[in-house]
């Protein structure tokens, strides 16, 4: 795994990109989830955080005077309590299985113009519910070619979920956008939104010590997606970077490389036997 090396763009963008080269990974060791005291006593906390909100929306369903509503409401907010703790636990596993150095990347034939459709029908179900009501999805998509492409879609998939849920975390009314384009055989992804977090999102990509910055926002879950997203993008051969959006808003774009399926499966084979070896 290479080293992270940040690259300013311009006058509010920058970069991150995944470089290869024999030097010692310092930056990569200071980002590690698992030698990181701060996450670990964040996670702690969160951990504690919503068990307590579990325990006590049970306690309630069982009061005598709790009509039906308020019973599916506190049901929806265990619901919720329990997907944030898995959510939690996944991303963690997944950067410190990442960080040491088992996992491969597992390509795949997609078509380009409908590779995001499940996930945006996933996060347009968490938006209908009630809490989430004053903000909306917006998705773009100019690209109507019916085109194949060879990408790790699992892996893409777990960096756009993972920063929708940054946005979603950071952004109390107005809108998260989602979209990608294609050109000189990169897709480029980005999300998009109208919230508070830009700063935060900022310290978080651009960190070299998670301790660090965490003392300065105090925000465990955010520091997770951030990182796994980095680390995913980067076993990818790609780049990330943030853009402000707004005043405030952060708009978090990555690009990575990908090959046209075509009809030679020798090709084809060549192209996924060299991105494998990376």
């Amino acid at each position: 795994m290479g080293n992270l090396t940040i690259h300013t763009m311009d006058k509010g963008t920058e970069k991150v990109m995944g470089e290869k080269n024999n030097e010692k990974d310092v930056i990569i060791l200071k980002q590690s989830m698992i030698s990181c005291p701060t996450i670990l006593t964040g996670m702690s906390h969160e951990v504690r955080t919503h068990m307590n909100a579990i325990v006590a929306f049970s306690f309630l369903m069982n009061n005598k005077g709790c009509n039906a509503s308020e019973r599916e409401e506190f049901s929806n907010q265990i619901l919720a309590s329990c997907e944030q703790l898995l959510g939690l636990f996944d991303n963690f596993l997944d950067s410190a299985i990442l960080e040491t150095g088992n996992s491969k990347a597992d390509f795949k034939v997609r078509k380009l113009n409908t590779i995001l459709d499940d996930l945006l029908s996933e996060f347009r179900e968490i938006l209908k519910k009630e809490a989430h009501k004053d903000v909306i999805l917006v998705t773009e998509n100019t690209f109507t070619d019916s085109a194949e492409i060879v990408i790790d879609s699992d892996r893409v998939f777990r960096v756009i979920r993972s920063l929708f849920h940054n946005a979603f975390r950071n952004t109390k009314s107005g809108y998260i956008k989602i979209g990608y384009n294609f050109s000189n055989d990169k897709v480029t992804f980005y999300v998009l939104d109208s919230g508070q977090g830009f700063f935060k999102c900022k310290e978080f990509l651009h960190t070299e010590d998670l301790n660090e910055s965490l003392s300065r926002y105090n925000d465990t879950s955010s520091a997770i997606n951030i990182t796994l997203a980095k680390k995913l993008i980067q076993m990818l051969g790609g780049s990330i970077w943030i853009e402000c959006n707004g005043l405030t808003g952060s708009g978090i774009y990555f690009s990575i490389p990908v090959k046209i399926a075509g009809s030679s499966d020798i090709s084809l084979n060549k192209y996924l036997n060299s991105m494998i070896a990376i």
